[in-house]
């Protein structure tokens, strides 16, 4: 059974029949639509420049010929561990011999007044994105509150259409906590240019009304924004009310080892809602993005199995914001850095026209790697950062020293 159908429960799915399963799988999800990818949510469905069709992780008929029991619309009320069942809204029970959790992760409300008026936006579905498209098309001003990745890819695709943005930030920069300061300025910087403007340091107070529609927001400093409409982007928390009921060790997610399995031998955790021991990293690491749910199914339906696995790629996320070929980004990112966790940050390229890599070191060791309007690198990064070894950081910075050269050393 796999509860939760997104692309991690897809993908969970179409594993086990890779991995020569036989038996019956169940995949149960809550929306209405069979599983897609939700990228395309804040990038290219939202501009418009792909169907929803496009997004789908399998085609329609995949689930039948795949003898997979793909039931929509359908809402987990409770995990029964001793039974070995789960209970749906609807009373009924469903018997499981394995069950893989792949709940994702929801959005965060912002608890202030005004926070349920009309024009409040947030992003997580597909009804979400197409909420927001209509919206961008008969508005003139937005309150963006949060200047993370849905935030900022949401405000390009609202200067495309015309509409004019402001980003409140708690943060002096966007993306501060992810990037450092060094980077993150090249975020501040993109969006400036497009003509953003940002408030950092401050938060929203109040969501303005008037008839129940918003009108506007306050900040904590006092100022007052007008807005049409308000999208809130503050970040998610991992879905895990089905793990914790059931006894499940929670904790920034669903707590599972380097195989993905809870300390429930039938059970087992991906995607967004998994807190897994990375071993690359040696440590417990949750990444919100499209390659876990991309990749970790397939290790997890190994656990299920009874298969020795281990989940330990490195995290892997990628952003467009604008177009690349009118002052854009395309990006690119690979490794994981804590907030404060690098000594040095080192550029190869031209940072002015956003053309470069970004290494963050430590101690010379390579933690993390971003490419930015420069591809096909991903091989060298990765192997750059695996590999454990100091680097000279005049050579990484230097465009005529090739990258496999670093690694050579």
């Amino acid at each position: 059974m796999i509860v939760g159908a997104g692309m991690a429960g897809a993908k969970g799915a179409e594993a086990l029949r890779a991995l020569g399963f036989d038996g019956r799988i169940a995949l149960l999800g809550d929306e209405p639509h069979r599983p897609y990818e939700r990228p395309p949510l804040s990038k290219d469905y939202l501009l418009g420049k792909s169907g929803f069709d496009a997004a789908y992780v399998h085609e329609e008929g995949w689930y039948a010929e795949n003898r997979v029991d793909l039931q929509l619309g359908v809402s987990v009320q409770r995990i029964d561990r001793a039974l070995r069942q789960v209970e749906l809204s609807d009373g009924n029970r469903i018997d499981f011999d394995k069950l893989l959790l792949a709940t994702g992760a929801h959005p965060r409300s912002l608890p202030v007044p005004g926070a349920d008026a009309e024009g409040v936006l947030h992003l997580r579905n597909v009804e979400d994105s197409d909420r927001i498209k209509r919206t961008l098309a008969r508005v003139e001003r937005l309150v963006v509150v949060g200047a993370g990745w849905i935030g900022l890819e949401v405000t390009a695709a609202a200067r495309t259409a015309g509409v004019a943005v402001t980003v409140v930030e708690t943060a002096e920069l966007p993306l501060l906590r992810v990037l450092g300061p060094e980077v993150a300025q090249v975020f501040a910087d993109l969006h400036r240019a497009h003509g953003v403007e940002f408030r950092f340091g401050t938060a929203v107070d109040e969501i303005r009304t008037a008839g129940g529609r918003t009108t506007g927001v306050r900040l904590t400093d006092g100022t007052e924004l007008p807005a049409d409409a308000v999208l809130v982007a503050i970040g998610v928390d991992p879905e895990v009310s089905l793990a914790a009921q059931s006894g499940l060790r929670v904790q920034n997610g669903v707590l599972v080892d380097a195989s993905l399995r809870t300390p429930d031998p039938n059970i087992v955790a991906a995607g967004d809602v998994a807190n897994a021991f990375n071993p690359l990293l040696g440590k417990q690491i949750r990444v919100e993005h499209w390659a876990n749910a991309l990749n970790q199914p397939a290790t997890a339906a190994a656990a299920m199995l009874g298969r020795d696995a281990e989940y330990s790629e490195l995290p892997y996320f990628f952003t467009d914001q604008y177009d690349p070929d009118a002052g854009g980004i395309g990006m690119e990112y690979l490794g994981h850095v804590d907030p404060g966790g690098y000594d040095r940050v080192v550029f190869r390229g031209d940072v002015a026209a956003r053309e470069f890599i970004a290494f963050w070191l430590d101690g010379g060791r390579v933690l993390a790697g971003m490419n930015v309007n420069v591809w096909d690198v991903q091989d060298q990064l990765k192997t750059l950062i695996t590999s454990g070894t100091a680097v000279d950081p005049d050579a990484l910075a230097d465009p005529s020293t090739p990258l496999n050269d670093l690694i050579a050393r």
